[in-house]
């Protein structure tokens, strides 16, 4: 598939510049949301001159295009074989960051007196496999901050394309109107069981298939 104009700039100078020493998985976190957050600086900042020829183009819809981007950057699922030993030297880095987050996960269940057997059977083989059952794993348990990043400029009215949201988990859907968040124009009620943990990603853009996404985006 070929890719984007938005994908082949991309702000990710923060993934790529991480140090791989001593990386823990709040590190790559911040490094990862600060990409987010500058990638959607640049697409708000130029989205009203896109809006001048796609008149139907919504800035949640592109945001969530670029934010499952940078979630198949991180489990290094990206198809884009453009940037040069820039792309190649950024998953070289993401492997051996994994690898060390992996390390650090066996140590501290040996140190808590856990024993580290269910999470070896879990990541088997992954070491051979550039560590995608991990990747994948750390990049469901952080999109919701990632997300959080990426729309953290998006403004009051700025809504979803669909009807994606079940916070109240009724089985019914209501659409993200505000900053591109689902729930963010209500507060959580904290005397609700649950209440606190609703779930702000309208989208699921990153787990539709890249080359899917871009065919769409093309059209």
């Amino acid at each position: 598939a070929c890719a984007p104009f938005r994908r082949l700039h991309l702000c990710n100078k923060n993934i790529q510049q991480i140090k791989t020493e001593n990386i823990t998985t709040h590190n790559l976190l911040v490094d990862v949301c600060y990409a987010a957050k500058y990638e959607a600086e640049s697409l708000i900042r130029y989205h009203p001159q896109y809006q001048e020829k796609y008149g139907d183009s919504q800035i949640c819809t592109v945001l969530a295009r670029s934010f499952a981007d940078i979630g198949d950057i991180v489990r290094g699922r990206d198809l884009y074989r453009g940037g040069g030993r820039g792309r190649k030297q950024l998953e070289e880095n993401l492997q051996k960051i994994f690898g060390n987050i992996y390390d650090k996960l066996l140590e501290e269940n040996r140190t808590n007196g856990k024993n580290g057997q269910t999470l070896q059977e879990r990541y088997k083989g992954d070491a051979d496999n550039n560590f995608f059952k991990l990747r994948e794993d750390w990049w469901n348990a952080n999109r919701q901050d990632v997300w959080k990043a990426i729309t953290c400029n998006a403004d009051t009215g700025n809504k979803y394309f669909r009807a994606t949201c079940d916070s109240d988990r009724k089985g019914s859907f209501s659409q993200a109107k505000d900053h591109c968040r689902c729930g963010d124009d209500k507060k959580p009620d904290k005397s609700k069981a649950g209440d606190g943990d609703v779930n702000i990603v309208p989208t699921y853009f990153d787990y539709v298939p890249q080359y899917l996404r871009w065919f769409e985006e093309w059209a």
